[in-house]
């Protein structure tokens, strides 16, 4: 079975939509609408039919959690198992639309990408039209153009819910969006907000280099980082030489030397002074 995710009892609406695409592909969707009848026992595809219908039903309980799949074990064909399924799970659940029609009107960007943030919406709302039963016009060469009105209604509805859960700091590009006219379609606002964003993550990046080395000729300069300190030190070191006082352990004065103490060498013009 190549199914997403098992059948449990919250999400028999997306679960059955998978099936129903796996047997698609399989050519097998007969086997479980009663399209494909069983044939008398004298007929030849009698027993063909069984071994397709009991592969049918395996791919079926394959794909359920355990207690599911043991409620279902004595139906004897596919069909059953498909019809007593669609009794238990597939009628609408006010509870369910309750709970999806919350989490929608509370659900905002908070930090991801808008991709990521359209996609949860997308679930939200396939999962909501699937619980909910829509009217749809069935009528043959219908002139009330209900259809197309409930298209746009929802249309409209879905773009508004996007916009609102949008983080602030695309306050600016949503209310250029809401101020078109004629009202722009959703996709469209997506693709608005998605470039919006683009070109907010470049110019972020090309920022990022210059304010790094900005920071690092700031920070070279600053007491207590690797280069201030080494100028620091190296200033140090010259004042405290410049700082010291030379003393003459010859004659015992300060202010000069023993190399050159006139007392020793003697003074200028062969005349002593009186110190």
């Amino acid at each position: 079975m190549h199914v997403n995710e098992t059948l449990t009892d919250n999400n028999y609406a997306d679960w059955s939509q998978e099936i129903m695409n796996f047997l698609f592909a399989k050519n097998k969707v007969g086997f479980v609408d009663g399209s494909i009848n069983k044939p008398e026992k004298t007929d030849a595809k009698y027993m063909p039919w069984l071994r397709c219908d009991a592969m049918v039903k395996g791919w079926l309980t394959t794909a359920m959690e355990k207690d599911i799949r043991y409620s279902v074990r004595y139906a004897t064909t596919a069909a059953e198992i498909w019809s007593d399924l669609h009794e238990r799970f597939g009628k609408e659940s006010a509870p369910r639309a309750y709970e999806l029609k919350r989490t929608l009107a509370a659900i905002q960007q908070e930090g991801m990408s808008v991709s990521a943030y359209f996609t949860k919406l997308r679930g939200l709302w396939d999962e909501i039209e699937s619980v909910l039963s829509i009217p749809r016009c069935t009528c043959t060469g219908c002139t009330c153009d209900i259809r197309k009105k409930m298209t746009d209604f929802r249309g409209k509805e879905r773009l508004y819910e996007f916009l609102m859960g949008l983080d602030d700091n695309f306050s600016v590009i949503r209310t250029q969006i809401l101020a078109m006219s004629p009202t722009s379609s959703l996709g469209n606002a997506f693709h608005l907000v998605s470039e919006d964003e683009s070109q907010r993550n470049i110019s972020a990046n090309r920022r990022s280099p210059t304010e790094s080395a900005a920071f690092k000729t700031f920070m070279s300069g600053r007491p207590g980082t690797s280069a201030g300190s080494r100028r620091e030190k190296s200033a140090s070191k010259e004042n405290k030489h410049n700082d010291v006082v030379e003393h003459c352990n010859f004659c015992g004065k300060d202010g000069h030397n023993r190399d050159g103490c006139f007392k020793r060498i003697g003074y200028p013009g062969g005349q002593e002074t009186k110190t």
